[in-house]
């Protein structure tokens, strides 16, 4: 992700100038109204929107407000709801600020108490489920650092004109240890792990079936596993596996041994 180096310049004065701000404000145990200016002046000094003109404040959402939200030519592109600078973020306040996203059709969502800010996608399903995308502490923020800078990009003005953060979420969603997880399952891949061994110890007489039980049992961690993202994970690639097939013409579509009768082959 490349950041524009106008956007850097801006990020490294800015950044360090509210990291300060913050630390008094919660030294001073600032309330939540007094936090929505903090934030509110982080959103066009660091972030780069109109103060007056693309941050808006108490957004109506069916007869209750969500605290700012970001528009863009009469569109909202996030809503964000504050908490006090001193209070931690709990799955309550996740909750709410969700609940006005799905009231809203509006699927991106921050949860920040001006230290720590949370960046949710809400996924429009039946129930309503979210992916966290990206959670980061402002006050350790470097803006020296290419990492902390490309973080900081996906909230920025300019990082909605370049799909920033849709660009970052598809990463994650494919680069994960469930996407990684759920591919080393998959045929090709332990089959390749059976010709290695094969390779290495000819003597040696292994099936798919036996590989699959080890790396199930003893090499991938249970708590990836156990993960309902994991089983999403497997049944993408299996979608696309189908897809692949669909797209491939007959005539060149080869006639692939199943794993026993290759098995059988090279016992």
């Amino acid at each position: 992700m490349k950041v524009p180096k106008r956007v850097t310049e801006r990020l490294s004065t800015e950044i360090r100038r509210f990291q300060n701000v913050l630390k008094k404000a919660k030294d001073r145990d600032v309330n939540e109204s007094d936090t929505v200016t903090i934030i509110t002046d982080i959103l066009s000094n660091v972030f780069g929107y109109d103060k007056y003109s693309e941050i808006t404040s108490e957004q109506a959402i069916r007869g209750t407000y969500c605290d700012l939200a970001i528009k863009i030519d009469g569109k909202i592109k996030y809503l964000i709801e504050v908490k006090a600078v001193g209070l931690d973020l709990k799955e309550n306040h996740l909750r709410q600020a969700l609940n006005y996203g799905a009231n809203n059709g509006v699927p991106w969502i921050v949860l920040t108490n001006g230290i720590n800010w949370e960046i949710y996608k809400i996924k429009f399903e039946q129930p309503i489920d979210y992916d966290l995308v990206c959670a980061f502490n402002f006050t350790e923020l470097n803006p020296k650092n290419q990492d902390h800078q490309e973080r900081a990009f996906l909230l920025c003005k300019e990082g909605i004109a370049t799909a920033a953060i849709e660009e970052f979420h598809d990463h994650i969603q494919s680069v994960n240890r469930f996407m990684i997880g759920a591919i080393t399952l998959t045929e090709p891949v332990i089959n390749t792990i059976r010709k290695e061994l094969k390779r290495t110890s000819p003597g040696v007489k292994v099936t798919n079936e036996e590989i699959e039980n080890i790396l199930v049992s003893q090499v991938l961690k249970r708590d990836v596993m156990e993960e309902e993202t994991f089983q999403n994970a497997r049944r993408r690639i299996s979608r696309a596996s189908k897809m692949n097939c669909k797209r491939k013409p007959v005539a060149d579509q080869k006639v692939t041994p199943s794993s026993e009768d290759t098995a059988a082959s090279e016992t």
